[in-house]
């Protein structure tokens, strides 16, 4: 069965490409290089920039998400973004735009904190926590930390009121010190955080890397950062965000997750990388997920062509055991990157240990906390009801 029309409203861009100015040793997307070898230095043109918010505007339906991602976005400098900003406003055609933009943060000042905070941008920082975590990876090219850098920018950022969410990968080191990450971020002003595990292969397919987080680890490392988001929930109001929590709760009062790993399809967006080229998702921009370029297809067309639907319903072809758990409403099976490893024949998620172990134990709080917030909605509801009809003179109160 044909999957439904699916409309154009996110974007995730690579302006520079694979290009870093740090060289953090589990980046997935610096070997990418290698896929645009006519020049060391990967930069999208004016010509380009123009081209993709043009088509995306125009195939649009009134609302779209630009998410500016790397390697390093901040390398592009700040009169690129100032351009696209114009650009948009240029071809907006009254529609609701939102900008995100993900960073490492070295490279911010107070002229970028400025421009982010007064156009309204969406900010994922890249901190993985206090500095013996943050820099036991994140190093630059000549090997030296990075997290006096990152941390001052997160300063920067807040003093100019920058809606910011720290981005935390959580690997072979970091998942040991859930408590002490969870309550640094807090502590410095990022309440909104976003776990990333990290799952990536080593020089043979067949192996992980060794900075890749355990499944059983990862899985303790959510219950425990689970404890701490609860305690942290007051009158049905979390006073931190977690991103895979949000959406998890999203699920359990019927709503759509903002996580897509928890969609049942992938496929619902496209990433466009610095000279144009368009592929399935910014974890295969690889020669066979290449669906064209903005130079010469409609993006709408490639988001709805036979190559992406099919990209996209393929993550629904499950294991039995998937099929027959009692979690798969939940997990819809992760994301596909991470689901097989060549060797493995059993086509199972590698972190589906670490679901399990956090879904059974925090499905009670969950069906709790869903059930309180219904109710609460539905009084709400009610409450609004009265007043209405007592605006219109129907009832008294």
């Amino acid at each position: 069965m044909r999957q439904k029309y699916i409309p154009l409203n996110s974007l995730l861009i690579k302006p520079a490409g694979p290009d870093c100015n740090l060289d953090c040793e589990y980046c997935f997307y610096l070997e990418k290089d290698a896929l645009f070898p006519e020049t060391k230095t990967h930069r999208m043109s004016d010509q380009t920039l123009e081209v993709m918010i043009r088509n995306a505007l125009e195939q649009s339906r009134g609302h779209i998400s630009f998410a500016w991602q790397g390697g390093e976005p901040t390398l592009m400098g700040l009169p690129f973004f100032q351009n696209a900003l114009q650009l948009q406003q240029k071809y907006s055609q009254g529609h609701h735009i939102e900008n995100t933009f993900q960073t490492n943060g070295t490279l911010i000042d107070k002229e970028w904190a400025t421009f982010l905070h007064e156009n309204d941008f969406l900010l994922g920082l890249s901190l993985d926590g206090p500095a013996h975590i943050h820099d036991h990876y994140r190093v630059d090219k000549s090997g030296n930390p990075s997290f006096e850098k990152v941390r001052d920018a997160a300063d920067l950022l807040l003093d100019h009121q920058v809606d910011v969410n720290a981005l935390v990968v959580v690997n072979d080191y970091s998942v040991k010190y859930p408590e002490e990450i969870y309550k640094f971020h807090k502590d410095i002003g990022l309440d909104h955080m976003q776990f990333i595990p990290c799952v990536e292969h080593g020089n043979i397919h067949s192996t992980l890397a060794p900075y890749t987080v355990s499944a059983k680890e990862y899985g303790e490392f959510l219950c425990h950062i689970f404890d701490l988001w609860v305690q942290d929930i007051d009158d049905l109001v979390a006073k931190t965000s977690i991103r895979f929590f949000d959406s998890v709760f999203r699920k359990y009062v019927g709503h759509h997750p903002a996580d897509c790993t928890l969609l049942a399809n992938c496929g619902v967006y496209l990433t466009v990388e610095h000279d144009g080229s368009v592929y399935s998702c910014d974890f295969y921009v690889n020669p066979e997920n290449l669906l064209g370029n903005i130079h010469d297809a409609k993006l709408v067309d490639m988001l709805n062509g036979e190559q992406q639907i099919g990209f996209g319903s393929a993550k629904s072809t499950l294991p039995q055991e998937c099929q027959s758990c009692e979690w798969l409403g939940l997990c819809r099976g992760g994301c596909p990157k991470d689901r097989i490893l060549e060797g493995d024949e059993s086509g199972l998620h590698y972190l589906c240990e670490s679901f399990k172990i956090f879904f059974a134990y925090a499905d009670a709080t969950f069906k709790s906390l869903a059930g309180a917030w219904q109710n609460q909605q539905a009084e709400l509801a009610n409450l609004n009801s009265i007043l209405v009809r007592n605006e219109l003179g129907e009832t008294k109160v």
